[in-house]
């Protein structure tokens, strides 16, 4: 198929497989398959185009980050991190609070991944919320599940490898744009406020949302036994995984090889920590959704919907060569509604896309226009917009309408404060004229 009718043809894809994604009416890895199905059937676009998802770093930083995760289980590292926890969270409720968000933020730096992460913190969260006093029924107890499944996939936006948002966004960036986005300047870029100010405005949104207090004090570390050699080794596999993505630009290996390559190892005989058949227990539906997202961009790309589009949504767009605080809240705006569309996970793959027409439009470089969508992505209002928001609801007990009453009142804050003390963290550093 080709010209008008291609055009057409993938515009219907697109609506398809993005409105599929978000109301999750059949399983995403359904979708995934259902848009590599149909692209070859129809002959919208060559198999290497298609299939391009698979070649991206993206797919390959995520089943790196998945065996990673899976050894941080089996080891018993995890649970280690989350009992050491413990200790350190009581006092008063919003010192527990803080503390989770705290290390559901810290813990993204070794563990890149949302669902992982969540999988793993959550049952450690219902055992402090037990140890506390703070049972089923009581408002603390959503509070604490809320604080790790908000927390999770929302501040490790600030983090390059650390959630699927992220790898999409750098993928796609890679693959169309030619740009290698760095750990550390990308961390520098969006740390101090998305991170740090959202984190403490996440922090302080629930204590006044779901207010209570511990019924217990600090509770004492419980005795563990010495670290196995498994768990050491997966500590130093870890120290030098993290250590090479902080250095990666004086190196200039992608993250994405530096965190296969820890899966890898992790897999290794005698020098790994997990055996290989623990590659069975990884599910790769994440994987193949990243790859048909990625997929699915390059064959808007290549069939020229991608040009239309950003020629149409230019014209709505009031952006000006010059106008950088217009341009600032425009680009945010223009995230925000896409992640309201299409998830925080697909939004990344149709900005992207048409970043180079967006830059040209605003007079900003390339390269922040599209760090600007960072932003955006990490600002959600509903809870159907972040899969790990949902997965930690499911596993902590809480109820949709309490979510939703602190999802919303987060994006909405977030707007208020974070996006501008955003644009003049950017001011400071340079990024915005």
């Amino acid at each position: 198929m080709h010209g008008e009718a291609a055009i057409w043809a993938t515009g219907a894809l697109l609506v398809l497989c993005m409105g599929l994604w978000a109301t999750a009416l059949v399983p995403e890895i359904v979708t995934a398959l259902l848009f590599f199905a149909l692209a070859m059937l129809l002959r919208l676009g060559a198999a290497d185009t298609v299939f391009s998802g698979f070649a991206a770093s993206a797919f390959w930083l995520v089943l790196g980050g998945m065996i990673v995760g899976q050894a941080m289980t089996r080891t018993g590292l995890g649970t280690r991190l989350g009992r050491q926890l413990a200790g350190h969270l009581g006092g008063s409720y919003p010192r527990f609070i803080g503390g989770l968000v705290g290390f559901s933020l810290a813990l993204a730096f070794v563990m890149p991944s949302n669902l992982g992460r969540i999988a793993l913190m959550i049952p450690v969260t219902l055992s402090l919320c037990d140890a506390f006093g703070l049972g089923a029924g009581r408002p603390g107890r959503v509070g604490a599940v809320l604080a790790v499944g908000v927390a999770t996939p929302i501040l490790s936006a600030a983090i390059l490898p650390a959630n699927v948002p992220n790898l999409v966004m750098a993928g796609t960036a890679e693959s169309l744009l030619g740009l290698h986005i760095a750990y550390l300047p990308y961390l520098w870029l969006h740390g101090p406020v998305l991170a740090v100010v959202k984190g403490a405005l996440l922090a302080g949104l629930i204590v006044r949302i779901f207010p209570d207090r511990l019924e217990r004090g600090a509770i004492a570390a419980e005795a563990l036994p010495p670290p196995s050699p498994a768990e050491r080794r997966l500590m130093v596999i870890l120290a030098l995984t993290l250590a090479f993505w902080v250095t990666d630009s004086l190196h200039g290996i992608a993250p994405a090889w530096i965190g296969l390559t820890a899966g890898v190892v992790c897999l290794l005989p005698r020098v790994g920590v997990v055996g290989a058949e623990a590659f069975g227990q990884i599910s790769l539906r994440t994987g193949f959704y990243i790859a048909a997202l990625l997929g699915l961009v390059a064959l808007v790309t290549a069939t020229g919907l991608g040009a239309r589009l950003g020629q149409a949504l230019l014209a709505l767009a009031p952006l000006e060569p010059g106008a950088n605080g217009l341009n600032y809240l425009v680009l945010t705006g223009i995230a925000v509604l896409l992640t309201l569309l299409v998830t925080a996970n697909g939004a990344p793959a149709l900005f992207t896309a048409l970043a180079g027409e967006m830059a040209r439009a605003s007079g900003l470089d390339l390269m922040s226009v599209v760090m600007l969508q960072v932003a955006g992505y990490s600002t959600l209002l509903f809870p159907y917009q972040a899969p790990p928001i949902v997965l930690a609801r499911e596993l902590g007990g809480v109820s949709l309408r309490d979510a939703t009453r602190l999802t919303l009142a987060f994006g909405i804050a977030s707007l208020i404060v974070a996006t501008p003390l955003n644009y003049l963290w950017w001011r400071a550093l340079g990024r915005l004229p």
